[in-house]
């Protein structure tokens, strides 16, 4: 099913968000996500590229999550690619601040913005990206906001005890993401979870 409209932008606009604040985390250099430190972790050990890794992992995620009833969508897809795209744009034009005290501010600056970009394009309904998808999975019995820190905890630990590193951002992505994600869910009314929305579809 083709997307609304509505539905179409709140995925576009959420995805681009989504993948600026990722860039300001980065940008930080004060750690990155769990899941990319897993991620990481693994291409150093294995040798294999960063963005192959990733898409092998994200693709065993949104298949784990699929046995959870969470069916990827065109979101999964857009969200990967875009989100990506956004980062790679947005980081040739950042740099990382020399002063810790500015790097401390650009993390704390990412964090509303990595909300209000997860919380719009779940909140289209049209699939979750890898990560979203696997904390998704266990919502219910456990609510998205911890069950994100847990997949941020457990990629973050995994990708520790590979040799990857990890630091103050990962800690910060890892117990205050997900609960800023879904106060922002509530701020803008928002159902995170992927079920299909046809009060928007009515609205198209």
């Amino acid at each position: 099913m083709i997307p609304s409209p509505r539905r179409t932008a709140m995925l576009l606009i959420g995805c681009t968000v989504l993948g600026t604040g990722v860039a300001m985390l980065l940008a930080a250099d004060l750690g990155s996500d769990g899941y990319s430190t897993f991620v990481n972790g693994l291409t150093l050990t294995t040798g294999v590229d960063f963005w192959i890794m990733n898409l092998l992992v994200g693709a065993v995620l949104v298949a784990l999550a699929m046995l959870r009833k969470v069916i990827p969508g065109v979101g999964t897809v857009v969200q990967v690619v875009l989100v990506g795209v956004v980062v790679d744009v947005a980081l040739g034009m950042m740099s990382t601040p020399d002063d810790l005290v500015w790097r401390g501010v650009l993390l704390v600056a990412a964090f509303p913005v990595l909300a209000v970009g997860i919380a719009l394009y779940l909140g289209s309904h049209t699939g979750a990206g890898p990560a979203e998808a696997a904390a998704l999975a266990w919502d219910p019995p456990v609510a998205f906001k911890w069950s994100y820190s847990v997949v941020q905890g457990g990629g973050a630990l995994g990708g520790w005890l590979l040799g990857a590193t990890v630091g103050v951002g990962t800690l910060a992505v890892i117990f205050l993401l997900g609960p800023a994600v879904d106060l922002t869910a509530r701020i803008l009314r928002v159902d995170l979870h992927q079920q299909a929305d046809p009060q928007a579809d009515r609205q198209a």
